[in-house]
């Protein structure tokens, strides 16, 4: 993928981490795709680029491609979108963030990146991780692995949302300062992250917020 992704070369022993996310939101995989697959690439100069074998490295939320039998991390600071068969990501805070949902020019975005030090912290009275490191060699063989749930690394979600021209991290406050001083959308922003069901780390549950916050001010 020429010059723009020269980074040194992760190699990944993804063969040895080869099934998704469950439902406890833990993976045995380091990428998102069990494997690497077509995608196109806009860089930030305004070029495209499509690349047959890719994929998204989630210690980082990164771009990563396979060059002969090496896997390599692209320089993120040059890519501005990453589109594959079933997703699109944009670059938010030099991270691959999923697109969950639009209204217009409003969006929500999601990154998901392995819980490392929950990982760590997890395995610390049972194996010995000295010698495991994502950021350069995966080895198996270095870690005394007592059962499946050893090898299964914690996800972190982290919502973003692109509104008003802003993208910015979900928060209660972020999200509340941007609302426009009217009563009507400080109350239904209230009533909606009041509900019993609502959650900050749920798909659903933003979107749904962005699409009122957008219905209401249209509304005006």
């Amino acid at each position: 993928m020429r010059h723009f992704i020269l980074t040194s070369a992760i190699v990944l022993a993804a063969s040895s981490l080869c099934s998704v996310a469950t439902a406890q939101e833990r993976t045995t995989m380091a990428t998102l795709y069990r494997e690497f697959k077509p995608s196109v690439i806009y860089l930030t100069n305004g070029r495209k680029l499509n690349q047959n074998l890719t994929n998204v490295f989630l210690k980082n939320s990164s771009l990563v491609y396979l060059k002969g039998t090496f896997t390599m991390e692209a320089n993120m600071a040059n890519i501005a979108r990453v589109e594959f068969d079933d997703r699109q990501f944009d670059v938010v805070d030099g991270q691959l963030a999923e697109l969950v949902d639009s209204v217009g020019a409003n969006a929500v975005y999601r990154v998901d990146y392995l819980d490392m030090e929950a990982y760590e912290a997890g395995l610390k009275n049972n194996i010995n991780i000295s010698n495991l490191s994502l950021g350069d060699q995966i080895s198996t063989t270095t870690v005394d692995l007592n059962n499946e749930e050893d090898y299964k690394f914690p996800l972190i979600h982290k919502y973003y949302m692109r509104y008003g021209g802003e993208t910015f991290h979900v928060h209660e406050r972020e999200i509340w300062r941007r609302l426009p001083k009217d009563k009507d959308v400080k109350r239904m922003f209230k009533t909606i992250i009041g509900k019993s069901d609502f959650s900050w780390t749920s798909d659903e549950s933003v979107s749904e917020l962005l699409r009122a916050i957008v219905s209401v001010n249209k509304a005006k």
